[in-house]
Formats: structure tokens, sequence, C-alpha cells
């Protein structure tokens, strides 16, 4: 091994310092006044004019999604058929975000979002057009779905990612929320709309608004001017920035527990999604101005609760609100399915919609809150993952049970299940992250080596050498599991803790780096405040300064 060494001095003891990013970006939990106002985010013009884009897009998405099941309702085997339409829209983001994460953090977002904006006017238009030509077999529309849902995957991570650049840390959780409202008020007129034009003109003009819907994100887009990234730092290669976005996730115990919350409500709870439709047309006797009128009910359920949520979260912690949430779901499931009469159908899903944007804006904003920026939208795009994929095969898996038994019965399981998952937060609750200093620290000193190896060499081996008096041993060692879990996040593949036979107040910290590239990324603003506090913490136990040894693979000559 051919070895490179300097010395790392204590942060604040004259040594290096540390770089944070602009204020917005340093850890507040609210501004002084309380909690930021719902609509607080759309004083922001930026943001503004990128929301009404998305809603214009939810809107046309779900004009989209009623006129493609209400095309197969008379199909046979509609009951199967109805929930594939929701199946083929979500079934590409659940293969395909991790990708389109890593794209979205390498490359620059806004070009990536024009790009698939064109895609999908283009998807959009030959759908509309083999509508009109009466050209439109349910494995086609089936197949144009899933494209429609290709697109989708690619612009879910960057838009998200694009967010917090957007505006400020305390308003992520108000932004979050108006995202929700989008989806939910997208489904409440969207479906109306659809409703109305598919009586009066046929589904071909509801495909027509939905690429036009596109078209005019992108135009949006078009005139917005995004901030260029700082750093002089050269992007990550595709395959290691997914390498690099899965060792976040699974090294990162508040990243998978975000993800098992939303799991655990999003499976049972797109049974009503599912299979809305059906219960409309099959069981409550509606024809799609009827449906259109159900969904409208969670779209006021979803704008009432963001009106709410913010003094909600005031007084609750985010596992009751999930808690709440979750029991009013699960009620809501068994009266949309038990109930034949639709007033008490429509009254229902007022707090079921409610609920539901509870439970994804505090997941979404919990994941936005957390997530330093290098790594945002790839652990964006897991969070899209779980939504989406629990929602593919979740309508999937209810669609197949309502096939077999009836509506009744998938309703009340997936109601139970809700229920079940509800009760679960007393062993897995929804850790608070709003505290945590996420904003980037570069705090560690550029290495100075002896020789100038390549970005591309590795494996890297890293020594970190601490003396520590007895008496600290068990509180160092535990300190360090923080900080073990902090180098495995930014780039470590292993880790190891060893104490010198020699010297036994020596304890050498041990990881390896896949690249020497990979571990200058560390030094150059993988780090976050959290991290760099979890470091001090164990340095303040060590008994002077470590010392820092980096080992770079011995090529023959």
């Amino acid at each position: 091994m051919v070895t490179g060494q300097f010395r790392r001095s204590l942060p604040g003891a004259g040594g290096t310092t540390a770089r944070y990013g602009a204020p917005d970006e340093c850890h507040r939990t609210g501004p002084p006044g309380g909690a930021p106002s719902a609509w607080a985010p759309l004083r922001i013009a930026a943001f503004r004019s990128l929301w009404l884009a998305v809603l214009a897009s939810n809107i046309g998405a779900w004009m989209q999604t009623v006129g493609a099941q209400w095309l197969l309702v008379d199909e046979p085997g509609a009951t199967t058929l109805v929930a594939l339409v929701q199946t083929a829209s979500m079934l590409p983001v659940l293969l395909l975000a991790l990708p389109a994460g890593a794209l979205a953090d390498t490359f620059d977002r806004r070009r990536l979002l024009i790009a698939v904006q064109t895609f999908l006017f283009l998807v959009g238009l030959v759908l509309t057009v083999l509508t009109a030509a009466g050209r439109m077999p349910p494995a086609l529309l089936l197949g144009l779905t899933f494209a429609l849902g290709v697109g989708q995957a690619l612009t879910l991570p960057a838009w998200q990612a694009v967010i917090p650049e957007l505006v400020p840390r305390p308003q992520l959780q108000s932004a979050s929320a108006l995202g929700s409202i989008s989806i939910n008020l997208a489904r409440a007129v969207g479906p109306a709309i659809a409703g109305v034009l598919v009586a009066q003109a046929g589904v071909a003009v509801v495909f027509a608004v939905n690429a036009a819907s596109f078209l005019i994100f992108t135009l949006v887009l078009l005139r917005w001017r995004a901030p260029r990234r700082t750093g002089g730092d050269s992007p990550e290669r595709f395959l290691a920035a997914l390498r690099a976005g899965g060792r976040y996730a699974r090294h990162s115990p508040v990243v998978r527990r975000i993800l098992l919350r939303a799991a655990l409500f999003i499976v049972p709870g797109t049974a009503l999604w599912a299979l809305l439709p059906l219960v409309a047309s099959a069981r409550l006797g509606l024809g799609s101005s009827g449906y259109g009128l159900l969904l409208a009910a969670l779209g006021v359920g979803a704008v009432a609760g963001a009106v709410v949520l913010p003094r909600l979260r005031a007084r609750l912690s985010a596992s009751q609100l999930l808690l709440a949430a979750g029991l009013v779901f699960g009620a809501a499931l068994l009266v949309v399915g038990a109930v034949p009469r639709p007033v008490l159908v429509t009254v229902a899903l007022v707090p079921a919609g409610m609920a539901w944007l509870t439970v994804l804006s505090s997941v979404n904003a919990s994941m936005q809150l957390f997530l330093p920026g290098w790594v945002r939208a790839r652990g964006m795009s897991m969070w899209q993952i779980v939504f989406a994929g629990g929602q593919a095969l979740g309508a999937l898996a209810w669609g197949a049970l309502a096939q077999a038994t009836d509506l009744v019965v998938a309703h009340v399981a997936a109601g139970a299940l809700m229920l079940a998952g509800a009760a679960t937060i007393r062993w897995w609750p929804l850790r608070e992250v709003g505290h945590l200093d996420r904003a980037p620290a570069v705090y560690w000193p550029e290495p100075h080596l002896t020789l100038d190896p390549d970005r591309r060499v590795g494996p890297v081996l890293v020594t970190v050498s601490y003396p520590v008096r007895p008496e600290r041993e068990a509180e160092f060692v535990a300190a360090m599991q923080v900080v073990r879990r902090s180098r495995q996040r930014t780039g470590a593949s292993r880790w190891g803790l060893y104490r010198s036979g020699e010297q036994p107040d020596r304890f050498v910290e041990v990881y390896q780096v896949p690249s020497w590239g990979e571990h200058l990324r560390q030094h150059g603003g993988r780090m976050t405040g959290a991290d760099r506090a979890a470091e001090e913490r164990a340095r303040a136990l060590a008994d002077g300064e470590p010392e820092v040894t980096h080992l770079l693979p011995a090529r023959p000559d």
C-alpha cells in the first residue's frame, strides 16, 4: 500500500473553519413568530409559477386517469383492467425512480424537466389521435399509460429536489402541504372536468387536455432561470451516483423509518383510489359525474386539511398526526365499502381526504427536511418508489381481491390493515427531524499528499487514530457509532473501530471508500452540520488531535 498522511485540527481550535449554506438552509424549525402560514411559499414568485404549472399538469393527469378508466369500464374483465390503469401509471415510478433520482442529482434539473415534459406531450398527442380515430384497444391504452408513467417517474425526483431550492427551510412543511393540495385539488377538479368532457365531447378531448398540460409546464420551465449549482466539483458518474444513493438510505435509520411509515399507510390506503370508480358505478349507481363528485369530496377534504395542518402540527407530534390520520382513513375505508348510500360515502370521503394529505405531506416534508442537498433527489426517489410502488402493487392486489370476492370484502380488508398499521406507531414512531442541522458543512481541510492520485483510484483506506484516556473509553466508543453512520452515509463502504495492541490508549478508526474521488466528495460538501456535531462529540473525548492517514492501492510498475 502507498500512504499519504496529514493531521486534522479540531474545528474552532485555530485550524479549519466550517462553511455553511445560505441562511435559509441553516437549522431552524420555524420563524420566530411561530408556524409559517400554509400559503406562505406562494408569495415566492418562482415557486408560485411552477406550482401552478404542476397543478395544471396534475389536473391533466387525473383527467387522463379518469378517461382511461372510464374507457375500460365496459370491457370484459373491467374490475382488473380499471385497477391496472393505476398500476400502469405507477409501476414505472417503482422501476425507474432511483435512476431518475441519480439523473436529477447529476444533471441540470431544469433541462431534464424540459426534456421529459416534451416527451410526455408527444405521448399525450399520440394517445389523443389514436383515441379519436377509434384505435385504442385496452392493451395499447395501458401501454401508453405506462409511457406516461415513465415520464412522471423522471419528473418527480427532479421536481421534489427543486422545491428546497425555491423556498426557505422553515416553509418546507407548507410547501409539501401545497404539493399535496395540488394533487388533491387536481383529484377534485380533474375528474369533474373529465366527467363533463367525457359526456359532452368524448374521451379523446380529455386526453388532449392532458397533453396540453405538459406543454404548459414546458413553457413555464423555459421561462424559469434556475440558480447555478455552487461548488466546482465534477458531476458524479451515473452508476456511482446510484450506489451512493442506495448506500445513504441503507445506513440512515431516519430515512428507513420514514419509508416504513409511508408504506404502512399507502398500501391499504390505495384501495380507496383503485376501487372508487367501481364503487361509484357498481355499488352506488353513479355515472361519470357522480364519480367526479366523490373525488371532489376527497379534494375538498385535502384542501381543508392543508388549512388546519399547521395548527395541528403545533399541537401534535408527527407520530400523533399519523396515528390520527390512519384511524380516520381506516374508518373511511370501512364506510365506503360497507355503506351503499352515496350521501354517506361522500361525507366519509371528506375526512379521508384530510387524512391522506396529512400523512403524505408529513412524510414528504420529513424526507425533504432530513435529506442533504447532494443526495436529495435520490432520497426523494426512494420515497417515490414506496409511494408509487405501494399504489401500483396495492391497486393490483385490491383489484384482484375484489374480483375474487367483492368490493365490500376488499374495503373491509383494507380498512382493517390500515387500522393495524396505525397501531404500530407505538413501536415505530415517525422521528422528528426539524431540529437537525442538514446544511452543508465543509470542515475537513484539503488532504495534502505526497502523491497526486487520480480520482478514479480506489479503493481508498482511511485511518484516523485517536488517543483516549481509560475513563473515557466507553463513552468514546458509543460516540463513534454515530460517526460510523455518518461515514457510511457519505461514502464509506466498510467501517471499523479498533484498539491498538501496542498502545491500549489509542483507538484507530478505519474505513474504506470506493475511490479517491468519492473521498474528496466527503471533504467537499457531503457532510452536514449534524455530521460535524457528531464528529466533534467524539473528538472531544479524545486526548489530543487525531492523526489521519490515507492508504492508496499499490500498483506494480
